[in-house]
This record gives structure tokens, C-alpha cells and sequence, in this order.
């Protein structure tokens, strides 16, 4: 007899097979990453087809075969809403979900990450912070890092671990965070960065979404702020994979 496997879920890829079959990558609540097989779920006569999709928060209900997982049952809790702002969020949502999938390969169970996704995907619905929808991406993705260990030491220099000074400091992806102008020539390594992206990272890390949802970011910054951020990540998975993040 079959095993019936009850959890919670947010979906964060959907790839469609044969005629009407899809599978959905979905991080859960306690098996951590799954890939859940739909059968016609494509169908318009499918009774599951509206209590999950890309982004959702669902709780799902599966049975563990041979070699797949088989959907049996979905509970829509929470849609991405597609009243407001949908295409900003979705902008938000691939980029987030490209990180998950590239970082999260195996299944395993982790109450922090979960915590994170769930937090991100509520926020995501928040049509308030719509506007400011780069830093949302960005809070999830520093989030991810730390929990991941990978966090970046931005409160004294990584190297030799002074006090940094706000006019000479570099981030450097090897050292794994903000590195002195001293340490960056002998270490021949590092990306100048200014104190506003500093205090940007500070704040994520710190998870003050309520002063970062009304903080102004310039232009300058922002692009800084990105390419510090696509830097680190591909990184990490260089060093880990064969994988390249590209947002």
C-alpha cells in the first residue's frame, strides 16, 4: 500500500512533460527540496491544477513511487497575486527561484531556509514594497548566503580583522566579505565599494525590512550593489559546481 506524504510547499519551478503532466521543484517544510510529479495536471479538468503553481504556498499531498513522487492532492494557502505589480513580482520571483535552484540541490530538510522562502513569498504579495522590489530580491539572496554559511563578514575586515575605514573598503568574494585597502593591494584582490552599499547589506542582514522597504537607493549604488551580488554568487558556485547564476 501506498504511503501517503502530507507537507507544506512553495513551488519555485514547473516544467511541463508529454501532453499534459508537469513536474513542480518545490522547497517544503519537512522533506526540504522536492521534485513532485503532476500527472495531467495540465488538463482543464484537473481538480489540482489551481492549488498550485510557480510561487505558490501550498500544502501538497504526494505518494513516494519507484522513482518519482506522485501529486495526489493540493491546497492552495497563498497565491502569487496577479491583481498588482504582477510583473514586477514575477521578476523578483524567477530570480529568487534561479538562486533556490542552483543552491539547493539535494533533499533535505531545513527549518531556516523554509522560514526564509516563506517570509519572501509573503512579502512578494505585500503589493506596499512592489516599488522597491530590488531590494526585496536582494534581502532573500544575502538572507540565503548566511544561512547557507556563506554569509559575508561586512563588520571588519575579513582578512585581518580591523576596524574598517568607511572611505577605503573592498569586498573581496575569495576572503568572503569587506576587506581594507591594506589587505586588498597584498591580497591583490577585491572590488572597491562604497559605505552606502555597506549600510545596504547591513540592514539585510540584520533583516530590518521596515527601514529597508523606504531606504533610497541611488543609481550608483544600485549597480554596485549588483554586481557585487552576481560577483559572489557565481563565486560560490563556481567553487562548488559547474553552475553559473545569471539573473
Amino acid at each position: 500500500m501506498a504511503v501517503h506524504y502530507r507537507t507544506q510547499a512553495v513551488v519555485f519551478k514547473k516544467e511541463d512533460r508529454l501532453d499534459a503532466d508537469r513536474v513542480f521543484s518545490a522547497f517544503t517544510k519537512d522533506f526540504g527540496r522536492v521534485e513532485v510529479f503532476g500527472k495531467a495536471i495540465r488538463k482543464i479538468t484537473s481538480k489540482l491544477k489551481s492549488n498550485i503553481d510557480f510561487f505558490s504556498f501550498s500544502e501538497i499531498e504526494f505518494i513516494q513511487g519507484k522513482n518519482r513522487k506522485t501529486l495526489t492532492d493540493a491546497v492552495s494557502i497563498e497565491k502569487l497575486d496577479g491583481k498588482v505589480h504582477l510583473v514586477e513580482k514575477l521578476e523578483i520571483a524567477y530570480n529568487i527561484s534561479n538562486i533556490i535552484d542552483c543552491f539547493i540541490r539535494g533533499q533535505e530538510k531545513d527549518e531556516r531556509i523554509w522560514g526564509l522562502i516563506v517570509d519572501i513569498s509573503r512579502k512578494l504579495n505585500n503589493i506596499h514594497i512592489v516599488h522597491n522590489k530590488e531590494l526585496l530580491y536582494y534581502y532573500f539572496l544575502w538572507n540565503f548566503m548566511f544561512v547557507l554559511g556563506y554569509g559575508p563578514e561586512i563588520s571588519n575586515c575579513a582578512v585581518c580583522r580591523q576596524k574598517l575605514n568607511p572611505h577605503s573598503l573592498y569586498f573581496s568574494n575569495k576572503e568572503g566579505g569587506v576587506i581594507c585597502k591594506d589587505c586588498a593591494a597584498t591580497k591583490k584582490d577585491g572590488v572597491k565599494i562604497t559605505p552606502d552599499v555597506v549600510k545596504v547589506l547591513r540592514l539585510i542582514l540584520e533583516k530590518d525590512w521596515d527601514i529597508l522597504s523606504k531606504l533610497k537607493v541611488g543609481i550608483d549604488s544600485s549597480r554596485l550593489l549588483k554586481e557585487v551580488s552576481d560577483n559572489y554568487c557565481n563565486y560560490l558556485l563556481a567553487s562548488n559546481s559547474n553552475y553559473q547564476y545569471s539573473p
